[in-house]
């Protein structure tokens, strides 16, 4: 099994050591709810502890294979793209995961991408708030 198949049932399984193996330590995750990305084994795993709350009726519906360039290094790695849908905060969301692999198969990089624009709104409200929960972020609305 590949480490697209592997992603896909640890997800599927809400298997978060699963999903530790499969990162590289320095992993980049790049959300489209935040400019910079989320880096590192620890900051990702926590994230998709988020990701796996905040989600509902999350399923795979596709995925594509072969090559692109990355953002970490501009250099063309071996990559998956991963479609696809789920509901957050109400809304029916339409996504892509994109990830990149390291020479030894593991992701080293994390693309989402999501619409319809009031579902990434939505996914955002949610997502910050458990990060705040989880103590990943500090609560910007807080004195």
């Amino acid at each position: 099994m590949n480490t697209s198949d592997r992603f896909r049932a640890a997800v599927a399984d809400q298997d978060l050591g699963a999903l530790d193996d499969l990162f590289t330590d320095d992993i980049r995750f790049f959300s489209p709810v935040k400019f910079t990305p989320f880096e590192g084994k620890a900051m990702v795993r926590g994230l998709f502890g988020v990701l796996l709350r905040t989600f509902e009726d999350f399923r795979y519906i596709g995925d594509h294979s072969g090559t692109a360039q990355t953002s970490t290094d501009a250099g063309t790695a071996p990559s998956s793209v991963l479609l696809f849908r789920a509901r957050a905060g109400g809304k029916e969301i339409h996504g892509i995961d994109l990830l990149h692999f390291d020479d030894d198969g593991r992701i080293k990089e994390f693309t989402v991408m999501v619409r319809p624009q009031s579902a990434v709104h939505a996914l955002s409200e949610a997502v910050l708030a458990g990060l705040v929960a989880d103590g990943l972020v500090p609560d910007a609305g807080r004195s």
